[in-house]
């Protein structure tokens, strides 16, 4: 077994920051459509998150907003003139749109792409497949500028390989790491890849959704796992139950979450929960692992609760004594049956023996809490050591981009400040600024 860590690349929030509403599906989005937002708010709480777990040795890093709008969506459906006709246009004749181009998703780094370590794949390198996001109009453009990202961060051929984006039609539908977890002994040791789907494409009769939509199919899952060369015996396909997707349960890590071997779920959240749990301790055997299943019971906390709470869309992070905490947003302290269950949790003697708290409401109020915020990348020394070193959080990362943020972000942003062609610049000249302190120049199509 190789010396190991996993980086979580949290998203930094953009300058342009807002409330579109644009996720059917994602109750929080929908439900705080169009109300004004506080970009400048949004992004010091995400770096406060990024600073407080590097400071408790925790390996942190981030991956840079995307440019917004987008110029290129806009044009390539028939808006001319300058950048300034363009959103004026875009506004007065499709505002819908505009919003669209100007999506704060990409802050949201666990839908950029699927990661698989070095000791589960056969070219043992670390592999990145970019998601497609095809499901959203609003996400279906980033995975140009996430690639480019990943790309930057991750160059060096010899320890990494970066696939393009699938095939952008619902065959295979694919939301990135958001519905992908690795189970292990060890992050340096080969693990067991879970992959969840909503629903299969090629199977009429399969089970599905009936009322809002299952993003992620079975056949998007099964050519990541062969794009990244992974065993077959150490990969498992599971399906969400779908009438908790239609509880707003959108990603898998909205109702699960796992870390080395404990996965910790809920009731509802598979299809077939026995035997997705079986599936998982016979390939855990052949990694000399054994699973251990933390299952939260409807009974304790109901699906509606999981999701108004955000208690699963948590980060699980291991400790040097061998237990975990547990990266919960604020709100799960405010669910009455949540708070009940998480002292219960860490008082239980489980693997799971921590609390750790954001305040993170910008984000959650757009559909997305700590694990959305975060892709995790589970790196070799050596390979820590040939990826990009200028997006790793340090204290004077942290003291520059703070400053950075209090230059350029506005402390509010409503709906109609997005048919504004000064905003643009404001993002623009923010973004070409930041690719000097992250040492990315060339980052961006301007």
């Amino acid at each position: 077994m190789k010396n190991a860590r996993e980086y979580n690349f949290d998203g930094l929030v953009g300058p342009s920051h807002n409330y579109a509403g644009l996720s059917f599906g994602n109750v929080a989005s929908f439900s705080n459509v169009k109300s004004a937002s506080n970009p400048k708010q949004a992004a010091l709480q995400g770096l406060a998150k990024m600073r407080s777990l590097a400071a408790r040795g925790f390996a942190q890093a981030l991956l840079p907003p995307q440019m917004r709008p987008s110029f290129r969506l806009l044009r390539g459906i028939g808006f001319t003139g300058s950048d300034a006709d363009v959103i004026t246009k875009a506004y007065r004749e499709a505002p819908v749109i505009l919003a669209s181009a100007y999506s704060a998703s990409p802050m949201w780094t666990a839908n950029a792409a699927t990661v698989s370590p070095s000791a589960d794949t056969a070219d043992a390198r670390v592999h990145f497949t970019v998601a497609n996001l095809n499901n959203k109009l609003h996400r279906s453009y980033e995975h140009v500028q996430t690639e480019r990202t990943l790309r930057a961060l991750f160059g060096d051929e010899r320890h990494f390989a970066v696939h393009e984006a699938l095939p952008s039609t619902p065959a295979f539908g694919d939301e990135g790491a958001a519905n992908h977890t690795r189970l292990c002994a060890g992050h340096g040791s080969p693990g067991v890849e879970l992959f969840v789907y909503g629903r299969v494409e090629f199977d009429p009769d399969a089970p599905a959704p009936q009322h809002y939509p299952a993003r992620q199919t079975l056949e998007a899952s099964q050519a990541v796992a062969r794009l990244h060369g992974l065993d077959g015996t150490r990969t498992v396909f599971a399906q969400q139950a779908p009438d908790t997707v239609d509880q707003g349960v959108f990603h898998n890590d909205v109702i699960a979450v796992g870390n080395d071997d404990v996965l910790f779920y809920h009731q509802r959240a598979f299809l077939d929960e026995h035997g997705t749990l079986h599936a998982l301790r016979r390939a855990m055997a052949n990694v000399h692992a054994e699973l251990r299943a933390v299952r939260v019971d409807s009974s304790e906390v109901s699906v509606a609760d999981a999701v108004s709470s955000y208690l699963f869309n948590s980060q699980l992070l291991s400790k040097p004594d061998g237990r975990m905490a547990l990266v919960v947003p604020q709100e799960c302290h405010e669910n009455p049956a949540v708070s009940r269950y998480l002292q219960k949790l860490t008082a239980s003697g489980g693997p799971i023996d921590e609390l750790i708290s954001f305040d993170l409401r910008q984000s959650m109020r757009n559909g997305g809490g700590p694990a959305c915020l975060r892709l995790r990348v589970s790196l070799t020394d050596e390979e820590a050591g040939a990826m990009h070193q200028g997006v790793v959080m340090t204290d004077a990362l942290h003291a520059r981009l703070v400053a950075w943020v209090e230059k350029h972000y506005r402390d509010r942003l409503s709906p109609a400040d997005l048919g504004d062609p000064a905003l643009a610049i404001e993002v623009q000249t923010a973004l070409d600024e930041l690719t000097g302190i992250l040492g990315l120049p060339g980052l961006y199509e301007f």
